[in-house]
């Protein structure tokens, strides 16, 4: 099968020969319909090495943690799964018996140390291949909607919606307010998932006018970036300031504009991985606003998103590659060209 390898540190991956995989004990093998293209695997070829980069993502390995697929074959001991049913793929895969792994929380599995890989597609084969295996508990169906245009869901869906959903205490009640800056494939969802689950009202910046103009689609009220972008989000708030901001970029900048318009009691969620730096003071950040970050999300809250997917309240922009030009599709992240989310289709566009 034709797979796109991550071979080595600092190396852009390469679309390779691969052998198919088989199912092993509660595993299933899924003929893969979708792979969502992140910037978390730009980010493992081209910026980590050994030296910076945790154990379990050593090369080489088959990239792609965003993915859905059809069950073609089940492996000993699965039961309940479809053969030939669409299901989205939760991509975390911790130990199963710990505290975090028990409710479903693998990215914070407590022996993640002893884990030989982070999730698929993070050390293990994940699916910018023609087909994939995945443990049997990671499937979320999808029953009727499209796999392919679901793909992204498993991270640039769910990633948001938890973030989201730890800061609803902050959006409870009339009057409140949210903020999301950055508006790429993420950003875009949280829009929407904000919108749809809570009653606030939603602002929006970027850079890009285009993204700007797509949120507002959505619902969101948007502010450019500039001089004046700090005083105009908070003229929105009536000075008051933001209730509950997410930071998808992540660096220095948005951080601050992120802390410099939060409301007093206010929360930051920086789920942005660019590696910026805040520096704290008593009397430059509002009083007691929580700044934090969060990683992925829960196996249940897949389960939630996908049912919000299914109900039609949002609808990742997506971009579809066929396996032969999955590599132009990592090549267009790099350079900023994806609006929305690249998903290479493996097996056809269906």
């Amino acid at each position: 099968m034709r797979a796109i390898m991550f071979t080595d540190w600092k190396t852009f991956p390469t679309l390779e020969e691969a052998e198919k995989p088989t199912p092993g004990p509660g595993e299933v093998l899924l003929k893969v319909a979708g792979a969502g293209a992140c910037h978390s695997d730009v980010a493992v070829f081209h910026d980590m090495d050994g030296s910076t980069a945790p154990p379990q993502l050593v090369p080489p390995f088959i990239l792609g943690h965003e993915n859905s697929g059809w069950v073609e074959e089940v492996g000993p001991g699965v039961t309940g799964i479809k053969t030939g049913a669409a299901y989205l793929v939760y991509g975390p895969i911790g130990c199963g018996h710990c505290p975090a792994c028990s409710r479903g929380q693998d990215t914070y599995c407590q022996n993640v140390a002893e884990m030989p890989y982070l999730a698929s597609g993070l050390g293990r084969n994940g699916g910018m291949a023609e087909y994939m295996t995945v443990p049997a508990r990671n499937l979320v169906p999808l029953e009727d909607a499209d796999p392919i245009a679901a793909a992204p869901l498993s991270d640039a869906g769910l990633t948001p919606y938890h973030a989201i959903k730890l800061a609803l205490p902050k959006l409870q009640g009339g009057g409140k307010t949210a903020l999301v800056i950055g508006l790429g494939g993420l950003g875009q969802l949280a829009v929407q998932i904000l919108t749809a689950i809570t009653g606030a009202t939603v602002i929006a910046t970027d850079m890009k006018p285009e993204a700007m103009k797509r949120a507002s689609e959505f619902g969101a009220v948007t502010v450019p970036s500039g001089d004046d972008q700090v005083a105009a989000i908070r003229e929105l708030t009536a000075g008051r300031g933001v209730d509950a901001v997410f930071d998808f970029v992540g660096i220095t900048n948005t951080i601050e504009l992120a802390m410099k318009t939060a409301a007093v009691r206010g929360r930051v969620t920086v789920v942005g991985i660019a590696g910026g730096a805040y520096e704290w003071g008593f009397y430059t950040a509002p009083y007691e606003a929580e700044l934090l970050s969060t990683y992925w999300g829960t196996l249940e809250e897949l389960h939630e998103v996908v049912a919000l997917y299914r109900a039609g309240k949002i609808t990742p922009d997506i971009e579809i590659f066929d396996i032969d030009d999955a590599l132009s599709a990592y090549k267009k992240l790099e350079a900023g060209e994806i609006a929305g989310r690249a998903v290479v289709a493996p097996n056809g566009r269906g």
